[in-house]
């Protein structure tokens, strides 16, 4: 069964995603990030910049163009929402969710991380979110951030 891990709360939505993509990294995972254009689009500059002493190995996939051979080993792929993921990536360990709505391919993960910033709106999808993965019979941690 997949593991899930909600972060809720989060104040730096991107900059926490940034730590937790090294992380996950450092570990040895290979990390599919999803979520929406834009948002992925800030997240990739900031991989390059959110740590000036740290690389973290990534890459985006558009869709837009065929995948270079030199580039499908990389351990960490952003995908927007709403493009199907090249065959040539393979298998992730691990999906980080950084979109509006509820992952479909569930079971293609070993772990799902929802990554849920402390804005009211987010914060409502996000428990909409939770209440789909209840209902197909996950069990979601939560990992409450900026809480006194």
């Amino acid at each position: 069964m997949t593991a899930l891990d909600f972060h809720t709360g989060v104040a730096d939505k991107l900059g926490y995603t940034c730590r937790l993509l090294r992380k996950a990294w450092r570990a040895g995972h290979r990390v599919l990030v999803s979520g929406d254009a834009e948002q992925l689009a800030r997240l990739d500059n900031l991989l390059w910049t959110f740590d000036v002493d740290d690389f973290v190995p990534h890459a985006r996939w558009q869709g837009d163009a065929a995948l270079a051979e030199r580039l499908a080993p990389t351990p960490i792929w952003l995908l927007d929402d709403d493009l199907a993921l090249p065959v040539e990536l393979g298998e992730f360990s691990v999906r980080v969710n950084l979109g509006p709505t509820a992952v479909a391919d569930i079971a293609a993960h070993a772990r799902l991380i929802e990554v849920v910033s402390d804005q009211a709106d987010e914060a409502a999808a996000g428990r909409q979110r939770w209440r789909q993965y209840l209902a197909a019979g996950l069990k979601p941690v939560n990992h409450a951030q900026g809480e006194a």
